[in-house]
This record gives C-alpha cells, structure tokens and sequence, in this order.
C-alpha cells in the first residue's frame, strides 16, 4: 500500500512538472507573438516616414534639418535589436517626428495639403497601433515572468533555459514629460 502512495505522488509531481513545462513554453511563444506585432507595426511606421518626408520635402526646403533628422532617427529605428533598444530609438524617432509635425504646423500650404493630412493621419493611428501593441506585450511578457518567478516552478525554470522577458519601458525623460497645452488667445 505504502508503495502505490508514493508511486501515485511520483505520477502526480510528473504531471505537475509537465503541465508547468509547457504552460512556460506556451508563454514564451505569446511573449515572441506580440513582439512580433509590435513589429509589425513598427515596420509600418517605418514605411510611412519616407512617403511623409517626400510630401512635405518641396515645401520644407530651409527645414532640411528636421528632414534630416527624422531620416537620421528611422534608420537607426531600424537597427535596433530588443525592447530596451526599440524603446530608445523609437522615442528618439518620436520626437523628430514631433518636431517635423510642429514645424509643418507653420506651413500654410502643408496644412492644407491632403496627402501629408492622410499620412499624418495614417502615422498617427499605427502610434496608437504601436502603444496597444507595447501593452499587450508586457502584459503577457508580465505573466510569463511572474510564472518563471512562483514557487514551485521557479525551481525548475531557469534550468530548462527559460528567460524573464525585457518590458518596454520609457528611458527617456522628455517622453516622460507632461506636454504643454496653450488654448489661450494671443
């Protein structure tokens, strides 16, 4: 009798262990899912800068540093590697694109003009795209590390070769800061 106890605990730790196993690796694939469609939306962005920059490029001419600075910020978005990296770039591509926005502000023609009104839109709308899909990914980057971190299963997690997975997160403290709204005429 003693023997079909421990031969049923043996079989129930077994299962447990299994079930742990591959809850863990369906995590981890969720983790590189929406990486992946972070991505995608990445790539779009990325496709859509050129084809803003070309419209506003002929009314821009003595604006060629802005021009240039948002080209400058997408081809190293390009290269970045990880969220930490991404997060870095993206932001430094964020805020030349908020600049090339604010200095096209200034353009009377540019406002006016429908292709760089649609690729505003557009670049606006995959940001929005680009923030749900940075969110989604660390909340299931969130549970798949806290799986690896809960007892029992930590004891075993690090040696089957799982990894906590990277969060994005701001580093840059103008992302942090809070923007100025003016409504006041002057």
């Amino acid at each position: 009798m003693p023997g079909l106890v421990w031969l049923v605990l043996i079989v129930l730790v077994v299962v447990w262990a299994i079930a742990s196993y591959n809850k863990l690796v369906a995590m981890r694939n969720q983790v590189l899912n929406g990486w992946k469609q972070i991505d995608v939306q990445l790539k779009r962005r990325h496709d859509l800068i050129p084809n803003l920059v070309n419209a506003v490029r002929g009314s821009m001419d003595f604006e060629r540093d802005t021009l240039t600075a948002v080209m400058e910020a997408r081809a190293k978005a390009l290269t970045a590697t990880g969220p930490a990296d991404a997060a870095q770039k993206e932001g430094q591509l964020s805020q030349a694109l908020g600049k090339l926005f604010a200095v096209a502000e200034n353009y009377p023609t540019l406002k006016s003009n429908d292709n760089v009104k649609m690729l505003q839109e557009e670049l606006a709308s995959t940001e929005n795209k680009v923030g749900f899909a940075r969110q989604f990914y660390n909340d299931i980057a969130t549970r798949f590390n806290t799986a690896q971190q809960v007892f029992p299963t930590n004891l075993f997690a690090g040696a089957l070769g799982f990894k906590p997975s990277e969060l994005f997160e701001v580093t840059d403290e103008a992302e942090r800061a809070v923007p100025t709204v003016d409504l006041s005429r002057k």
